[in-house]
């Protein structure tokens, strides 16, 4: 399947969404279960579905809108997916390269990734909000595996400062300005869909991870490939399994994340424009 993941297939794409608008965004969105309403905000917007863009993937998450939105936020130009792709939609991990390979193509610089995630460090509540640091992957294969597509990246790269020191920098700079108790920590990438476990929430935390969840890794990967800067912002919308006595549920998740939308959106706009 990899092979016919070539530059061409990305080019179609990416040439799809050009020709809808006339200019080229500087920093591109992937938002996340707990911000999709920033969406909302754009001003001058083009919105494509998903499933009209050649060779794209569609969401199939209830509460992903499945559309791409072109147009302008704190005085950006900006590409913002509304809805993300996941492997426990059934993709190959070769298969969730394809928005940043898309992007990059687009003349996107920067790409902002937020995410919902369960605390697993004991020391953070719901609604913390956790500028990434690094992340922690022992799972699954690379979106980047198969013939390398040289257009991109090189075939081997260095992921040291995969989540850019200078935008987190600046992330720190705006949370504190609006008096936000920020955290900044470690990812830990999990498959799902199921939640984890008691005793795989223990493992995570002796591993390193502050935070768990199931998107973001892949895409931090491919653009770290491509070259690209990388902001990574993660919304506690849970304890993780075990550190409450009662079981997880998407409602809990859903109303921590409509609890804290705006101010994480206002944290997100002021990053943006400073950007």
């Amino acid at each position: 399947m990899a092979k016919s993941f070539n530059y061409e297939f990305y080019k179609e794409s990416a040439d799809f969404i050009l020709s809808k608008v006339d200019f080229k965004p500087q920093i591109a969105l992937i938002l996340g279960s707990c911000l999709g309403s920033l969406s909302e905000e754009i001003e001058n917007k083009i919105i494509i579905k998903y499933e009209d863009i050649p060779n794209f993937l569609v969401s199939t998450v209830d509460s992903h809108a499945g559309e791409l939105i072109l147009g302008e936020l704190a005085g950006k130009k900006v590409v913002c997916m509304s809805g993300r792709f996941h492997f426990y939609e059934g993709y190959d991990f070769e298969q969730l390269a394809q928005p940043i390979r898309v992007f990059k193509l687009l003349g996107v610089e920067t790409v902002v990734l937020t995410n919902a995630a369960g605390a697993v460090n004991v020391s953070y509540r719901t609604g913390d909000i956790m500028i990434i640091k690094d992340h922690i992957k022992l799972m699954g294969a690379s979106p980047v595996r198969g013939p390398n597509v040289a257009e991109f990246g090189p075939r081997f790269f260095d992921m040291s400062d995969a989540y850019t020191e200078e935008l987190r920098e600046i992330a720190k700079n705006v949370a504190a300005e609006q008096e936000l108790n920020i955290r900044e920590g470690v990812y830990f990438y999990w498959s799902g869909p199921q939640f984890e476990t008691p005793a795989e929430i223990r493992a995570i935390r002796i591993l390193g991870g502050d935070a768990v969840g199931m998107s973001t890794v892949t895409e931090a990967i491919t653009a770290a490939h491509c070259e690209m800067k990388v902001l990574g912002l993660s919304l506690m919308t849970n304890m993780a399994a075990g550190v409450l006595d009662q079981p997880l549920t998407t409602d809990e998740v859903d109303e921590t994340a409509q609890k804290s939308a705006d101010s994480f959106k206002k944290l997100l706009r002021d990053i943006i424009a400073r950007i």
